[in-house]
């Protein structure tokens, strides 16, 4: 398998502040090359200097790593935006590109490079999510059948495994499946309405707005996870449920689900609480120094004190 690999993820807002220590975690594990950033609104703070790059803004990690942003002219929810930003890089920015791998930006990656550069030779690669598994005639699977069939897309029900839509990999040759998940994902923003619905907080709800109930309660991951189904044959390479960190064990890629990210969280507050710190928040924290500076030193101490306080205190109180 060659080397020729990329990186890319999406982000706004508060959130390039998960940008910076992916990046940093990636390095860490031997990653070379460019990461490309979709974003929309204000650059990061930290990415100083900037070169240009044609029509991207170019910052260097580190030697041999640079990221590239690529600035986005869409109304769709980002989490929405996922096939189209890589075939975007595939087509446009890296043409040169053997595969490429996605990472939501509330991601480390804890596993060696070489790692995923062997995993993504095995097929369309993909984590199982925390809800996993859903069996083939779960009310959610059988309504992605119902609503693509009524649009002539055939589903066909194989593994029980639910992918978690925070990282997919796919080698060139296998630009197939991004091209199915657009055109799954272009069917469903037809029928309620628009990409700007998500399940996610902060964005347009899209609670009753699917004829058969919850069954695209999660949009890019149900449509990821029909996407599957619908791909026939093309290999497709599961890591289990410990993979992001939603089982006990070592984890590739800890994932930070939910609202609470790690930049956000308050530990002492959450450990008096008997909520212990997540193994991402220990592993985001070990990568914010550097070589990216998301904080101040000054910063960075505390709340790696607070950490380390709550770790304490998470061996003493549980919730109940």
């Amino acid at each position: 398998m060659s080397k020729r690999l990329a990186i890319c993820t999406l982000f706004e807002g508060g959130y390039h502040q998960g940008v910076g220590p992916l990046a940093n975690s990636l390095y860490a594990r031997g990653f070379r090359g460019v990461i490309w950033a979709g974003y929309r609104g204000p650059l990061p703070p930290w990415a100083q200097p900037l070169a240009e790059a044609g029509p991207c803004a170019e910052f260097r990690v580190a030697e041999g790593c640079v990221m590239r942003f690529v600035p986005l002219d869409t109304q769709a929810h980002l989490t929405n935006y996922k096939p189209d930003f890589m075939l975007s890089v595939f087509e446009t920015y890296a043409p040169d590109c053997e595969g490429l791998f996605y990472l939501d930006p509330d991601i480390i990656v804890c596993s060696e490079w070489s790692c995923f550069e062997e995993w993504i030779g095995c097929g369309v690669a993909v984590c199982e999510d925390v809800n996993s598994p859903f069996p083939a005639q779960h009310p959610r699977r059988v309504g992605w059948r119902r609503f693509y069939n009524e649009h002539g897309i055939q589903l066909k029900p194989g593994e029980s495994f639910y992918a978690n839509g925070g990282f997919v990999g796919v080698r060139r040759e296998e630009i197939a499946f991004l091209e199915l998940w657009k055109r799954l994902q272009d069917c469903l923003w037809e029928a309620i309405g628009g990409a700007e619905y998500s399940g996610l907080g902060g964005a347009k709800s899209v609670a009753l707005r699917s004829d058969f109930p919850a069954c695209f309660d999660k949009t890019d991951q149900d449509v990821l996870n029909a996407t599957i189904e619908a791909a026939g044959e093309m290999p497709v390479s599961f890591e289990n449920r410990r993979a992001m960190g939603f089982e006990p064990g070592k984890a590739l890629l800890p994932h930070a689900l939910g609202p609470d990210k790690p930049w956000m969280k308050k530990y002492l507050r959450d450990a008096l609480r008997g909520q212990p710190p997540r193994m991402v928040d220990k592993e985001y924290w070990l990568h914010a120094e550097g070589p990216v500076r998301v904080f101040t030193l000054e910063q960075l101490r505390a709340k790696r004190l607070a950490l380390k306080i709550a770790m304490v205190l998470g061996r003493f109180i549980r919730r109940t």
